[in-house]
């Protein structure tokens, strides 16, 4: 029985989740989710029963002194709502948690229970992957969905992946067979540096959700982080004749596949964005494009490399013939 005690009436609720795991390649749609908590703070209002879905020796408790007092925290998922203001207000109900160990089919459906007594009208499902991607351009982000006609009207692409999957398909799927519309984004993030975190994936992920929904989500300090990042893994890949290299090589093939598109949809969508940005006020952090760049040409952008990061890995062997793609190839 889920009881919503406190939790006002929502307008055109939307829910927004991620999971870390395997879905979450550098961590990228995790701390998107996070990041929305943060800046409109979110009110945590429910949390799924870590006994049911999660096998501690794999995510284990952690122990904490608060006022003196040992506390625990279990690994779980959490749900809390948040109010997005302006001209025509809406409510986000935000899911942040971990890809749960067991019973995955109750672990959406206690969800969709949520999104039902809240009046949820889209699921939208964060996830990131691992991909041949250069760090240095744009982060893709594909919009997936099984409904074929929430496809043709928010212009998606219907998904045709097969192959292992994670929650974030699980849950989509779900929602599909019980009747509420569900979108998938995924981020690619650089298989050579996909270390945590990723604030480029995370802004790009950002920027596709606030186009889906027709929000504008304040950026804070994301931005920055994200040329930052990119200045460090610049840093870090010149220092390596071979993965200054690689990247060449996957810079070559990324602008040879996208020529034939300067696509007008994608031009129309970041003009789209700079508009509401300017209509609303372009807040802290001020307006980035997908790629980190603030959209004024020629800026230079000055800051310390982030320390503590580790040099990108080699560029690996190709994979041999029959081999698995595992996290790269779910879409």
């Amino acid at each position: 029985m889920i009881e919503l005690e406190g939790v006002p009436e929502l307008i055109d609720p939307v829910m927004v989740a991620a999971f870390e795991g395997w879905n979450d390649a550098g961590d990228a749609a995790s701390a998107a989710v996070a990041h929305l908590d943060k800046e409109w703070k979110g009110e945590v209002f429910a949390a799924l029963d870590a006994e049911d879905y999660y096998d501690f020796q794999v995510n284990r408790p952690t122990v904490f002194m608060d006022g003196g007092v040992r506390k625990i925290t279990w690994p779980t998922t959490r749900l809390s709502v948040v109010r997005v203001g302006g001209d025509k207000p809406r409510d986000l109900v935000l899911v942040r948690g971990i890809e749960p160990s067991m019973r995955w089919r109750s672990f959406c459906n206690e969800l969709l229970g949520f999104a039902h007594e809240l009046g949820v009208e889209l699921v939208v499902v964060l996830g990131a992957l691992l991909g041949d991607t250069p760090h240095t351009r744009p982060v893709p982000i594909s919009g997936t969905t099984s409904d074929a006609d929430l496809a043709r009207r928010m212009d998606l692409e219907e998904t045709k992946y097969e192959g292992p999957t994670g929650i974030v398909g699980i849950l989509q799927e779900a929602c599909t067979h019980a009747g509420v519309p569900a979108v998938s984004l995924w981020a690619a993030v650089p298989h050579y540096v996909s270390q945590p975190p990723n604030p480029k994936a995370t802004l790009a992920l950002l920027n596709r959700l606030e186009d889906l929904i027709g929000v504008r989500v304040p950026l804070g300090e994301l931005p920055e982080d994200a040329r930052a990042w990119q200045v460090g893994v610049d840093q870090l890949a010149a220092e390596d004749s071979e993965v200054a290299e690689y990247v060449q090589s996957l810079e070559e093939a990324r602008d040879t596949a996208e020529l034939p598109e300067a696509s007008g949809e994608a031009i129309a969508r970041e003009f789209e964005r700079y508009l509401r940005r300017r209509d609303g006020g372009t807040g802290p952090g001020g307006h980035a494009t997908a790629d980190g760049s603030d959209g004024t040409p020629g800026t230079p952008y000055l800051r310390d490399n982030p320390s503590g990061r580790a040099r990108p890995p080699k560029p690996p062997k190709p994979p041999q013939a029959g081999g698995d793609d595992e996290e790269s190839s779910e879409d």
